[in-house]
């Protein structure tokens, strides 16, 4: 008698519907880039693979790249990073390098086919609503003092602890000066310090302005090392309770506060013999550069000087096919625009000097800093991915998302070369057209 009784078959796991079509798109999209990452479906279904990868790229499901590639934008990838759509694993900044790889292998004549083939894939079961409790609502007219002011508050005013989780002990939100590769982050933004003030040639008993003083660490430094009677302003009330709490502890009372003022209303605040103004140029806006600096200029005594540390845009300007490829790449981050820095604008570096120079201002030194930026963000999404879990306690699973992205995406934009951030140094001249400035830089390095 034969026994009927079959072995029990070995069934491989059904894949999620739209996975094949899904493959078929990522293979396309990395045609002959050899790159060490892994596109993964979130039940482990692999769309690409790679014996030793940097990042792996999880996507919730196959409908996400028709979002992507239909709606072909930054600000969509972005939200879908914040919904938890897509996850990143590993290397955030390899990841955003090997994306440019795959831009750069694509003619503009192939992404319609590719188009064409997302547009097969299933809808989407989950939700592609944006995440609208971490969108700005910005109301008025553009750069208005009351709207300037709510995208100052929806960027800075997050929490001064999640900031100081991956910040430096001054809580110093701009690019570091590393003189040496293996220096710590507090000592890299405390030579930041010094380096400002010492190309501002700062002295004892001057008045020194810091427009855009964030947690006020430059101006605390400039009162405690220079002597100087040192004010910041800001329009965020976080910043400006966590400064004067700072200010207070260290005894600086006498010489150094922090008032909530906006850029356009200095007179208010008297006369000054040196500025600075680290990281605010780029929420001016290009319409209001030319306010910016003729703000800075009233507000300085003749013979004043003014460092204007700032990023900037270095992409060339595209037109044509490479403007076509820009809709899937585009040039500027819609992403950024909108959540991280609302209203905020990239200027270039040829706009800015002019805006400077028409405001009255002589330039007198220029410096690129960008791979001091580079080391900067790579410090702070290493410290930041380190407090992951007291972070998201903190902000919140999109907030940490949104910060962990933008970070990492500017590292890999300043590397590349994509954005710089200059310091400039700009002279308001005597009347008889000398400037308090030494002939040469010597004393800034002896």
């Amino acid at each position: 008698m034969v026994n009927q009784t079959a072995e029990p078959q070995q069934t491989s796991k059904a894949e999620p519907i739209g996975a094949a079509a899904a493959r078929e798109i990522v293979q396309r999209l990395f045609a002959g880039v050899d790159a060490p990452l892994e596109v993964l479906l979130e039940d482990g279904t692999a769309l690409r693979q790679h014996p030793e990868p940097k990042a792996t790229i999880i996507l919730r499901e196959p409908s996400v790249l028709r979002a992507l590639l239909t709606r072909s934008s930054d600000l969509v990838a972005g939200e879908a990073v914040v919904r938890g759509d897509i996850q990143v694993n590993g290397d955030v900044e390899a990841a955003f390098g090997i994306m440019d790889d795959v831009a750069a292998a694509r003619e503009a004549r192939e992404w319609p086919a590719l188009v064409a083939l997302a547009l097969r894939l299933p809808g989407s079961k989950a939700s592609q609503a944006e995440p609208s409790s971490t969108r700005p609502k910005l109301r008025g007219r553009l750069h208005s003092l009351e709207r300037d002011r709510a995208a100052v508050a929806h960027h800075y005013d997050v929490s001064n602890e999640f900031y100081a989780l991956w910040l430096d002990r001054n809580m110093t939100y701009s690019c570091a000066y590393f003189r040496d590769p293996s220096v710590t982050l507090d000592e890299a933004q405390l030579d930041k310090y010094e380096l400002i003030c010492r190309k501002l040639r700062l002295q004892q008993h001057e008045r020194f302005l810091d427009v855009g003083c964030g947690w006020g660490g430059l101006i605390r430094f400039a009162a405690r090392e220079y002597g100087v009677t040192a004010v910041g302003i800001t329009l965020s009330v976080r910043q400006a309770e966590f400064a004067r709490a700072r200010i207070a502890e260290e005894h600086l009372d006498k010489c150094c506060r922090v008032e909530l003022v906006d850029y356009r209303d200095l007179p208010a605040l008297g006369e000054f013999n040196k500025a600075a103004s680290v990281g605010m140029v780029e929420h001016v806006g290009d319409p209001m550069l030319l306010k910016y600096f003729e703000s800075v200029y009233a507000a300085l005594a003749p013979g004043g000087v003014f460092l204007n540390h700032g990023i900037i845009s270095q992409k060339p300007r595209v037109s044509g096919l490479r403007a076509l490829a820009g809709r899937f790449f585009p040039q500027r981050s819609r992403f950024i625009e909108t959540y991280v820095f609302p209203d905020g604008e990239l200027p270039r570096l040829p706009e800015m000097t002019q805006a400077a120079q028409d405001a009255g201002f002589e330039v007198r030194d220029v410096e690129n800093l960008r791979e001091h930026y580079t080391q900067t963000l790579r410090h702070w999404v290493e410290r930041l991915e380190e407090h992951e879990e007291e972070a998201r306690r903190l902000v919140g699973d999109a907030t940490y998302n949104i910060w962990r992205f933008y970070m990492a995406g500017s590292a890999h934009g300043f590397n590349v070369g994509k954005i710089g951030v200059v310091q400039q140094l700009l002279a308001k001249r005597h009347a008889d057209g000398t400037a308090d400035v030494p002939m040469t830089r010597a004393d800034i390095y002896h």
